[in-house]
């Protein structure tokens, strides 16, 4: 098998046109009203989509994204300008724009840019997407479509999407860095409804990551995804109603990481405790979950869908330890929050694109595994219930939550026993964080599809989490 793929590939002057000379220029018109800093983020993207629905591939999509960023920093206060038009006088117009917010005009100084490379290289792309055949990706999309199809006679309508990108970014800022980075990212994914008389289910899978087409060859092919999307939407068919009240709740690993990012993850974001709209804006280095609980943000997971060689800042990215055995040591921090925080950089700095300023964001995040083995766990339930899948929930600044929760099981006598549906899950995140009782040793992360959205950004994310036992939480469905 060949290397994966050493990137940056290309130089930034190849996408962008511009030179050292022009992003010296830049920032400093950019600084012109006194920024204490300026910055530049390039972004040239190549993206690619194809479905197939109703036994015909329904659309292809290409789109080319070209654009420059300008941000300019004044205490607490952010200017930014942006143009998918790269003549300097366009830019030169976003720049002052950005540079509008301080009033103190000040000698514009030529800055002394340093060209780095990341020294890390975290993606895995031996056969670059964006470079293969249209044929061939069709054939992928075809692969899981019929084989989803094909599983049972109750699917009755399938659907399969392709996406892959290459994203090429530069990122200038006043002082004096210059890096580029280009980053791969690919997914297939499946949807399957089934239907047994007038009852139908509907079943989810897909995989990809920061990978190549290779993945699906050697990690995890198009069949696989089909018929786990079948599967799910067969085996709840069968399932039954949930119950409701309050019950020890086991987390399935791997696909429960999603409660832990939305319930957790984001209330531990240094923004949200700068402005001290979190729960825990005031509990560092106190304890705030069961001394059973670690948890970690790490970019750095080789090929993972939320892992980067750069953050959109030009920070190279660290795996970052959030909660250690139960007590808050850490925050994730773009470049403007560590410095009113006066804390240390974290590599989390993170945009959707030239259009957005960076925000501090997760990447992979998970709790740390256990020591239980996870039928040890289930055994220890004598009447309870066990969440599976997960279709997303919706969680407060004040760390109340609910989550939807698409199958699980009862336990009962410490085994599992009836398939169950639509059950919610409610708490508080502290609560939930302190009634876990057992952790297994049998870290798992969700599937490499996820997405997640603050301030109307979106960007790629990964999550997970070993099995967890949590003593006793409330169960929402029918009585």
């Amino acid at each position: 098998m060949n290397e994966p793929a050493t990137f940056p590939a290309i130089p930034f002057e190849d996408h962008f046109r511009l030179s050292l000379g022009d992003f010296q220029r830049i920032l400093g018109i950019a600084q012109s009203s006194g920024g204490s800093f300026a910055e530049l983020f390039l972004e040239y993207r190549a993206y690619n989509f194809i479905v197939m629905e109703e036994d015909i591939i329904k659309e292809t999509a290409e789109s080319i994204c070209l654009g420059l960023g300008i941000r300019v920093v004044a205490g607490e206060k952010t200017g930014y300008g942006y143009t998918n038009d790269l003549s300097f006088e366009k830019i030169k117009k976003a720049a002052l724009s950005a540079a509008a917010i301080t009033s103190s005009p000040t000698t514009v100084r030529v800055v002394d840019l340093s060209q780095i490379r990341p020294v890390h290289n975290y993606y895995r792309a031996c056969e670059i997407p964006h470079r293969a055949p249209l044929g061939k990706k069709i054939g992928l999309v075809k692969e899981a479509y019929l084989a989803c199809q094909k599983s049972d006679p109750a699917v009755k309508k399938v659907k399969a999407a392709f996406q892959d990108q290459i994203q090429y970014v530069t990122i200038a800022n006043s002082d004096g860095l210059l890096v580029s980075d280009a980053r791969p990212l690919l997914k297939l994914s499946c949807v399957a409804i089934a239907q047994k008389g007038r009852r139908r289910e509907y079943g989810f899978s897909g995989g990809g990551g920061r990978v190549g087409l290779e993945y699906f060859v050697s990690a995890l092919t198009p069949a696989e995804i089909g018929k786990a999307a079948a599967q799910e939407a067969l085996s709840l068919l069968e399932a039954k109603d949930a119950p409701a009240g309050e019950m020890p709740v086991v987390l399935s690993p791997g696909n429960a990481g999603v409660l832990i990012h939305e319930a957790v993850g984001h209330l531990l974001e240094a923004d949200f405790n700068r402005k001290k709209t979190s729960v825990f804006w005031d509990k560092f280095g106190s304890r705030v979950a069961s001394p059973l609980v670690t948890i970690y943000d790490d970019p750095t997971i080789p090929a993972f869908r939320g892992s980067y060689n750069i953050d959109d800042e030009g920070t190279p990215p660290r795996k970052t330890l959030l909660i250690e055995k139960g007590v808050i040591k850490g925050l994730l921090q773009d470049r403007l929050s560590a410095g009113l925080m006066k804390m240390p950089l974290t590599g989390h700095g993170r945009r959707q694109d030239f259009t957005d300023i960076p925000i501090p964001r997760m990447a992979n995040t998970y709790i740390d595994k256990g020591e239980y083995d996870p039928e040890e766990i289930v055994k220890s339930v004598k009447k309870g219930f066990y969440a599976d899948r997960f279709q997303g929930g919706q969680v407060e600044d004040s760390g109340k939550f609910t989550f939807s929760v698409s199958s699980g099981f009862l336990i009962e006598n410490g085994k599992l026993t009836v398939p169950v549906k639509q059950a919610t899950l409610i708490g508080s995140n502290v609560d939930i964080l302190n009634k876990i009782e057992m952790v297994g040793h049998d870290l798992m992360f969700g599937l490499q599809t996820g997405t997640c959205s603050k301030e109307g950004q979106d960007v790629p994310v990964t999550d997970g989490c070993p099995t967890l036992k949590i003593s006793k939480m409330t169960v929402g469905g029918l009585r």
